[in-house]
Protein backbone atom coordinates (compact mmCIF):
# COMPACT_ATOMS: atom_id res chain seq x y z
CA UNK A 1 0.00 0.00 0.00
CA UNK A 2 3.12 1.95 0.38
CA UNK A 3 4.57 1.87 -2.57
CA UNK A 4 1.44 2.11 -4.20
CA UNK A 5 0.50 5.74 -2.55
CA UNK A 6 4.78 6.54 -3.29
CA UNK A 7 3.33 5.94 -7.12
CA UNK A 8 0.51 7.37 -6.84
CA UNK A 9 2.13 10.86 -5.77
CA UNK A 10 4.28 11.07 -7.61
CA UNK A 11 1.76 11.41 -10.51
CA UNK A 12 -0.12 13.47 -9.02
CA UNK A 13 2.97 15.88 -8.45
CA UNK A 14 3.96 15.63 -12.05
CA UNK A 15 0.89 16.10 -12.83
CA UNK A 16 0.63 19.73 -10.85
CA UNK A 17 3.98 20.59 -11.96
CA UNK A 18 3.19 20.59 -15.86
CA UNK A 19 0.21 22.38 -14.86
CA UNK A 20 1.92 24.63 -13.50
CA UNK A 21 4.60 25.36 -15.65
CA UNK A 22 2.11 25.45 -18.53
CA UNK A 23 0.20 27.68 -16.56
CA UNK A 24 2.29 30.31 -14.90
CA UNK A 25 5.19 30.45 -17.26
CA UNK A 26 5.11 33.47 -19.13
CA UNK A 27 7.18 32.08 -22.39
CA UNK A 28 9.40 35.31 -22.83
CA UNK A 29 10.89 35.27 -18.98
CA UNK A 30 13.06 32.44 -18.83
CA UNK A 31 15.97 31.00 -16.47
CA UNK A 32 18.81 29.51 -17.37
CA UNK A 33 20.01 25.86 -16.78
CA UNK A 34 16.80 24.15 -17.39
CA UNK A 35 19.08 20.79 -18.11
CA UNK A 36 20.28 21.58 -14.41
CA UNK A 37 16.40 21.63 -13.39
CA UNK A 38 15.57 18.79 -15.10
CA UNK A 39 18.54 16.85 -13.26
CA UNK A 40 16.60 18.42 -9.66
CA UNK A 41 13.76 16.94 -10.50
CA UNK A 42 14.55 13.68 -11.14
CA UNK A 43 16.50 13.87 -8.23
CA UNK A 44 13.74 14.48 -6.66
CA UNK A 45 11.81 11.46 -8.31
CA UNK A 46 14.22 9.33 -6.63
CA UNK A 47 14.10 10.51 -3.54
CA UNK A 48 10.46 9.64 -2.90
CA UNK A 49 11.44 6.40 -2.47
CA UNK A 50 13.61 7.40 0.75
CA UNK A 51 10.77 6.45 3.29
CA UNK A 52 10.24 3.14 1.78
CA UNK A 53 13.95 2.31 1.92
CA UNK A 54 13.82 3.68 5.79
CA UNK A 55 11.24 1.36 6.34
CA UNK A 56 13.00 -1.99 4.47
CA UNK A 57 16.43 -1.31 5.66
CA UNK A 58 14.81 -0.81 9.18
CA UNK A 59 13.21 -3.71 9.28
CA UNK A 60 16.03 -5.52 7.93
CA UNK A 61 18.31 -4.49 10.31
CA UNK A 62 16.20 -4.67 13.08
CA UNK A 63 15.51 -8.54 12.07
CA UNK A 64 19.24 -9.80 11.24
CA UNK A 65 20.69 -8.06 14.59
CA UNK A 66 20.57 -8.77 18.38
CA UNK A 67 17.74 -8.12 19.82
CA UNK A 68 19.63 -5.55 22.52
CA UNK A 69 19.65 -3.01 19.15
CA UNK A 70 16.83 -1.01 18.08
CA UNK A 71 16.14 0.41 14.44
CA UNK A 72 13.96 2.97 16.28
CA UNK A 73 15.75 5.75 14.15
CA UNK A 74 15.10 4.33 10.63
CA UNK A 75 11.10 3.85 11.88
CA UNK A 76 11.20 7.64 12.80
CA UNK A 77 13.42 8.89 9.99
CA UNK A 78 10.71 7.24 7.43
CA UNK A 79 7.45 9.33 8.18
CA UNK A 80 9.42 12.15 8.60
CA UNK A 81 10.98 12.07 5.32
CA UNK A 82 7.29 11.27 3.56
CA UNK A 83 5.61 14.39 5.63
CA UNK A 84 8.78 16.55 3.28
CA UNK A 85 8.54 15.09 -0.08
CA UNK A 86 4.96 13.22 0.12
CA UNK A 87 1.38 13.66 0.35
CA UNK A 88 -0.65 13.33 3.65
CA UNK A 89 -1.88 9.77 2.49
CA UNK A 90 1.54 8.75 1.82
CA UNK A 91 2.79 10.45 5.08
CA UNK A 92 0.21 8.58 7.16
CA UNK A 93 1.08 5.05 5.28
CA UNK A 94 4.61 5.65 5.61
CA UNK A 95 3.61 6.32 10.06
CA UNK A 96 1.54 3.16 9.92
CA UNK A 97 4.19 1.36 8.04
CA UNK A 98 6.90 2.63 10.22
CA UNK A 99 5.05 1.28 13.99
CA UNK A 100 3.92 -2.22 12.14
CA UNK A 101 7.53 -2.81 11.50
CA UNK A 102 8.52 -1.44 15.46
CA UNK A 103 5.44 -3.52 16.79
CA UNK A 104 5.98 -7.58 14.72
CA UNK A 105 9.81 -6.99 15.42
CA UNK A 106 9.56 -6.31 18.65
CA UNK A 107 6.00 -9.26 19.18
CA UNK A 108 9.10 -11.34 17.16
CA UNK A 109 12.23 -10.82 19.91
CA UNK A 110 9.47 -10.99 22.54
CA UNK A 111 9.98 -7.56 23.89
CA UNK A 112 6.15 -6.12 23.18
CA UNK A 113 5.46 -6.03 26.68
CA UNK A 114 8.91 -5.11 28.31
CA UNK A 115 8.60 -1.06 29.44
CA UNK A 116 11.67 -0.85 26.78
CA UNK A 117 9.71 -1.94 24.22
CA UNK A 118 6.60 0.11 24.74
CA UNK A 119 8.12 3.34 25.17
CA UNK A 120 10.22 2.09 21.89
CA UNK A 121 6.53 1.65 20.43
CA UNK A 122 5.34 4.49 21.93
CA UNK A 123 8.00 7.14 20.20
CA UNK A 124 7.67 5.78 17.03
CA UNK A 125 3.81 6.28 16.72
CA UNK A 126 4.48 10.14 18.32
CA UNK A 127 6.94 10.78 15.36
CA UNK A 128 4.68 9.27 13.05
CA UNK A 129 1.58 11.74 14.27
CA UNK A 130 3.96 14.77 14.16
CA UNK A 131 4.75 14.29 10.77
CA UNK A 132 1.31 14.25 9.42
CA UNK A 133 1.05 17.68 11.45
CA UNK A 134 4.41 18.61 9.91
CA UNK A 135 3.48 17.66 6.40
CA UNK A 136 0.33 19.79 6.56
CA UNK A 137 2.19 22.68 7.88
CA UNK A 138 4.28 22.45 4.71
CA UNK A 139 1.53 22.01 2.51
CA UNK A 140 -0.35 25.15 3.74
CA UNK A 141 3.25 26.83 3.33
CA UNK A 142 3.44 25.94 -0.44
CA UNK A 143 -0.25 26.94 -0.49
CA UNK A 144 0.91 30.53 0.44
CA UNK A 145 4.24 30.57 -1.72
CA UNK A 146 2.12 29.00 -5.28
CA UNK A 147 -0.47 32.47 -4.54
CA UNK A 148 2.54 34.93 -4.06
CA UNK A 149 3.98 33.44 -6.98
CA UNK A 150 1.15 34.09 -9.00
CA UNK A 151 0.52 37.20 -7.50
CA UNK A 152 3.93 38.63 -8.60
CA UNK A 153 3.55 36.99 -11.96
CA UNK A 154 0.29 39.27 -12.59
CA UNK A 155 2.15 42.16 -11.75
CA UNK A 156 5.56 40.93 -13.98
CA UNK A 157 2.78 40.47 -17.26
CA UNK A 158 0.76 43.77 -16.39
CA UNK A 159 4.08 45.74 -16.15
CA UNK A 160 6.31 44.06 -18.62
CA UNK A 161 3.99 42.59 -21.28
CA UNK A 162 5.41 39.96 -23.41
CA UNK A 163 6.18 41.70 -27.20
CA UNK A 164 4.82 40.34 -30.18
CA UNK A 165 7.10 37.93 -31.37
CA UNK A 166 7.67 39.46 -35.09
CA UNK A 167 7.27 42.81 -36.52
CA UNK A 168 7.13 42.51 -40.43
CA UNK A 169 10.45 41.16 -40.96
CA UNK A 170 12.43 41.65 -37.70
CA UNK A 171 11.82 38.67 -34.92
CA UNK A 172 12.03 39.43 -31.43
CA UNK A 173 13.00 37.88 -27.82
CA UNK A 174 12.92 39.05 -24.65
CA UNK A 175 14.36 37.37 -21.09
CA UNK A 176 14.64 38.81 -18.12
CA UNK A 177 16.07 37.19 -14.51
CA UNK A 178 15.48 38.32 -11.28
CA UNK A 179 18.66 37.99 -8.92
CA UNK A 180 15.88 37.58 -5.95
CA UNK A 181 14.88 33.53 -6.24
CA UNK A 182 11.72 33.79 -6.95
CA UNK A 183 11.09 36.87 -8.00
CA UNK A 184 9.34 38.07 -10.91
CA UNK A 185 10.81 41.42 -11.18
CA UNK A 186 12.87 43.86 -10.20
CA UNK A 187 14.50 47.21 -10.89
CA UNK A 188 15.33 46.14 -14.96
CA UNK A 189 12.96 47.46 -17.93
CA UNK A 190 11.89 46.30 -21.44
CA UNK A 191 9.67 48.04 -23.79
CA UNK A 192 9.35 46.88 -27.35
CA UNK A 193 6.35 48.87 -30.21
CA UNK A 194 5.20 48.96 -33.14
CA UNK A 195 4.34 52.54 -34.37
CA UNK A 196 4.50 54.60 -37.43
CA UNK A 197 7.70 55.85 -36.91
CA UNK A 198 8.81 52.14 -36.89
CA UNK A 199 9.95 49.51 -34.69
CA UNK A 200 10.81 51.14 -31.32
CA UNK A 201 12.42 49.84 -28.42
CA UNK A 202 13.78 50.17 -24.55
CA UNK A 203 16.06 48.58 -22.59
CA UNK A 204 16.53 49.97 -18.89
CA UNK A 205 17.79 49.52 -15.09
CA UNK A 206 16.76 51.41 -12.61
CA UNK A 207 19.14 52.55 -9.70
CA UNK A 208 18.12 50.54 -6.09
CA UNK A 209 15.58 48.04 -5.74
CA UNK A 210 12.76 46.86 -3.85
CA UNK A 211 9.31 48.65 -4.52
CA UNK A 212 10.46 52.11 -5.52
CA UNK A 213 12.68 50.62 -7.88
CA UNK A 214 9.58 48.68 -9.43
CA UNK A 215 7.37 52.17 -9.71
CA UNK A 216 10.01 53.61 -11.54
CA UNK A 217 9.87 51.07 -14.19
CA UNK A 218 5.87 51.35 -14.51
CA UNK A 219 6.44 55.19 -14.41
CA UNK A 220 9.35 55.06 -17.15
CA UNK A 221 7.10 51.79 -19.24
CA UNK A 222 4.43 53.86 -19.48
CA UNK A 223 5.99 57.20 -20.57
CA UNK A 224 7.12 54.92 -23.33
CA UNK A 225 4.76 53.94 -24.73
CA UNK A 226 2.55 56.67 -25.06
CA UNK A 227 5.77 59.06 -26.86
CA UNK A 228 6.47 55.93 -28.99
CA UNK A 229 3.20 56.29 -31.21
CA UNK A 230 3.40 60.38 -30.51
CA UNK A 231 7.24 61.55 -31.23
CA UNK A 232 8.65 61.96 -34.18
CA UNK A 233 12.11 61.21 -32.91
CA UNK A 234 14.06 58.99 -30.33
CA UNK A 235 15.19 62.60 -28.94
CA UNK A 236 11.98 63.44 -28.27
CA UNK A 237 10.67 60.04 -26.38
CA UNK A 238 14.05 60.67 -24.51
CA UNK A 239 12.72 63.84 -23.09
CA UNK A 240 9.14 62.43 -22.31
CA UNK A 241 10.72 59.65 -20.21
CA UNK A 242 13.28 62.48 -18.88
CA UNK A 243 10.29 64.70 -17.89
CA UNK A 244 8.27 61.73 -16.55
CA UNK A 245 11.20 60.33 -14.32
CA UNK A 246 11.85 63.50 -12.67
CA UNK A 247 8.19 64.35 -11.31
CA UNK A 248 8.35 60.57 -10.33
CA UNK A 249 11.66 61.39 -8.41
CA UNK A 250 9.50 64.86 -6.78
CA UNK A 251 7.54 62.39 -5.01
CA UNK A 252 10.30 60.56 -2.79
CA UNK A 253 12.36 62.08 -0.18
CA UNK A 254 15.95 61.86 0.93
CA UNK A 255 17.93 59.91 -0.83
CA UNK A 256 15.38 58.68 -3.46
CA UNK A 257 14.86 62.10 -4.19
CA UNK A 258 18.07 63.64 -5.34
CA UNK A 259 19.84 60.17 -6.48
CA UNK A 260 17.10 58.47 -8.43
CA UNK A 261 17.78 58.12 -11.96
CA UNK A 262 17.61 55.15 -14.97
CA UNK A 263 20.16 53.95 -17.38
CA UNK A 264 18.85 53.47 -20.46
CA UNK A 265 18.80 52.65 -24.57
CA UNK A 266 16.32 53.95 -26.82
CA UNK A 267 16.20 52.15 -30.55
CA UNK A 268 14.39 52.75 -33.63
CA UNK A 269 14.22 50.37 -36.55
CA UNK A 270 12.14 52.39 -39.26
CA UNK A 271 9.64 50.83 -41.63
CA UNK A 272 12.06 51.06 -44.75
CA UNK A 273 15.79 51.08 -44.78
CA UNK A 274 19.03 49.75 -43.79
CA UNK A 275 19.63 51.41 -40.66
CA UNK A 276 19.09 51.19 -36.75
CA UNK A 277 18.88 54.24 -34.81
CA UNK A 278 20.20 54.81 -30.62
CA UNK A 279 19.97 56.76 -28.13
CA UNK A 280 22.21 55.66 -25.28
CA UNK A 281 21.15 57.19 -21.86
CA UNK A 282 24.47 56.00 -19.78
CA UNK A 283 23.98 52.19 -20.21
CA UNK A 284 26.04 49.95 -21.45
CA UNK A 285 26.61 50.25 -25.29
CA UNK A 286 24.34 47.14 -27.67
CA UNK A 287 25.44 44.65 -29.86
CA UNK A 288 25.16 43.71 -33.21
CA UNK A 289 26.04 40.32 -34.47
CA UNK A 290 26.44 39.25 -38.12
CA UNK A 291 27.59 36.41 -39.89
CA UNK A 292 29.63 35.55 -36.69
CA UNK A 293 30.81 38.36 -36.16
CA UNK A 294 29.91 41.12 -32.80
CA UNK A 295 30.64 44.76 -33.17
CA UNK A 296 29.68 47.00 -30.23
CA UNK A 297 27.51 49.97 -30.96
CA UNK A 298 29.08 52.95 -28.86
CA UNK A 299 27.76 56.21 -28.71
CA UNK A 300 29.62 59.14 -30.13
CA UNK A 301 29.45 61.09 -27.01
CA UNK A 302 28.88 60.05 -23.19
CA UNK A 303 25.74 61.18 -21.84
CA UNK A 304 23.68 61.06 -18.16
CA UNK A 305 21.04 58.94 -17.36
CA UNK A 306 17.61 59.77 -17.20
CA UNK A 307 16.61 62.19 -14.29
CA UNK A 308 19.87 63.01 -13.69
CA UNK A 309 20.35 65.42 -16.80
CA UNK A 310 20.41 69.38 -16.38
CA UNK A 311 17.23 71.39 -17.50
CA UNK A 312 17.51 72.73 -20.70
CA UNK A 313 20.69 70.78 -21.68
CA UNK A 314 19.51 70.37 -25.39
CA UNK A 315 18.17 67.11 -27.36
CA UNK A 316 19.61 63.93 -27.23
CA UNK A 317 21.81 62.88 -30.16
CA UNK A 318 20.69 60.36 -31.89
CA UNK A 319 23.19 57.90 -33.08
CA UNK A 320 22.27 55.96 -36.88
CA UNK A 321 24.60 52.72 -37.44
CA UNK A 322 24.05 50.36 -40.49
CA UNK A 323 21.39 47.33 -39.99
CA UNK A 324 21.39 44.89 -42.77
CA UNK A 325 19.28 41.88 -43.46
CA UNK A 326 20.49 39.21 -41.07
CA UNK A 327 22.13 41.28 -38.08
CA UNK A 328 21.05 40.94 -34.58
CA UNK A 329 20.63 43.64 -32.13
CA UNK A 330 21.19 42.48 -28.57
CA UNK A 331 20.37 45.02 -25.87
CA UNK A 332 20.91 44.36 -22.03
CA UNK A 333 20.69 45.31 -18.75
CA UNK A 334 25.03 45.51 -16.86
CA UNK A 335 23.50 42.59 -15.07
CA UNK A 336 24.66 40.25 -17.99
CA UNK A 337 28.12 42.18 -17.84
CA UNK A 338 28.81 42.21 -14.38
CA UNK A 339 27.91 38.67 -13.54
CA UNK A 340 31.34 37.22 -11.66
CA UNK A 341 32.81 33.49 -11.64
CA UNK A 342 34.28 31.88 -8.73
CA UNK A 343 37.42 34.33 -8.76
CA UNK A 344 35.68 37.17 -9.40
CA UNK A 345 36.07 37.82 -13.44
CA UNK A 346 33.54 39.49 -15.17
CA UNK A 347 31.15 37.64 -18.10
CA UNK A 348 32.35 39.04 -21.67
CA UNK A 349 29.53 38.43 -23.68
CA UNK A 350 31.46 39.47 -26.92
CA UNK A 351 33.62 36.75 -26.20
CA UNK A 352 30.76 34.18 -26.27
CA UNK A 353 29.14 35.29 -28.95
CA UNK A 354 32.06 35.99 -31.66
CA UNK A 355 32.39 33.42 -34.09
CA UNK A 356 28.85 32.27 -33.14
CA UNK A 357 26.12 32.43 -36.10
CA UNK A 358 22.76 31.64 -34.03
CA UNK A 359 19.56 31.69 -36.09
CA UNK A 360 17.56 33.74 -34.28
CA UNK A 361 16.98 35.69 -30.96
CA UNK A 362 15.28 33.27 -29.26
CA UNK A 363 18.76 30.73 -30.04
CA UNK A 364 21.07 33.47 -29.09
CA UNK A 365 19.28 34.64 -25.48
CA UNK A 366 19.51 31.05 -24.65
CA UNK A 367 22.87 30.84 -25.70
CA UNK A 368 24.18 33.48 -23.39
CA UNK A 369 21.80 32.83 -20.31
CA UNK A 370 23.18 29.25 -20.45
CA UNK A 371 26.30 30.61 -20.70
CA UNK A 372 26.31 33.18 -17.69
CA UNK A 373 24.91 30.25 -15.68
CA UNK A 374 28.36 28.03 -16.54
CA UNK A 375 30.14 31.36 -15.83
CA UNK A 376 28.22 32.20 -12.20
CA UNK A 377 27.56 28.64 -11.21
CA UNK A 378 24.02 29.37 -11.13
CA UNK A 379 24.59 32.38 -8.54
CA UNK A 380 23.66 36.23 -10.05
CA UNK A 381 23.88 39.37 -7.79
CA UNK A 382 21.95 41.23 -10.22
CA UNK A 383 18.61 41.32 -12.05
CA UNK A 384 18.91 41.02 -15.94
CA UNK A 385 16.81 41.77 -18.84
CA UNK A 386 18.12 40.92 -22.70
CA UNK A 387 15.87 42.05 -25.72
CA UNK A 388 17.23 40.77 -29.31
CA UNK A 389 15.87 41.99 -32.39
CA UNK A 390 16.88 40.15 -35.41
CA UNK A 391 16.41 41.25 -39.15
CA UNK A 392 15.06 38.98 -41.65
CA UNK A 393 15.04 39.30 -45.45
CA UNK A 394 13.38 42.38 -46.84
CA UNK A 395 12.72 45.95 -45.31
CA UNK A 396 11.94 45.75 -41.89
CA UNK A 397 8.48 46.46 -42.38
CA UNK A 398 7.49 43.91 -44.95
Amino acid sequence: MLERGVRNTARRRARHRTARESGSGSGYVRAPGAGGDAIRRGCLSHLQWLPVLLLVGGAFLDYSTSPHFSAEAFYTAAPMTAAALLSLRATILAGLGACAADAALLTHFGLIGDTGGRSELAAVATVSALAVVVNRLMYYSDVRLQSARRVALAVQRAILPEPPAAVGALRIAVRYQSAVKDAQIGGDLYGVQDTPYGMRCVVGDVRGKGMEAVKAVDVALGAFREAADEEATLAGIAARLERALIREAERRSGFERTEGFVTGVLAEIPPSGDELRLVNRGHPAPLLLHGGTVRTAEPPEPALPLALAEPGTGEDRVHTVPFPPGTTLLLYTDGLTEARDRVGAFYDPVACLTGRDLPGPDELLDTLLHDVDRHTGGRISDDMALLAVTRGAGGPGA
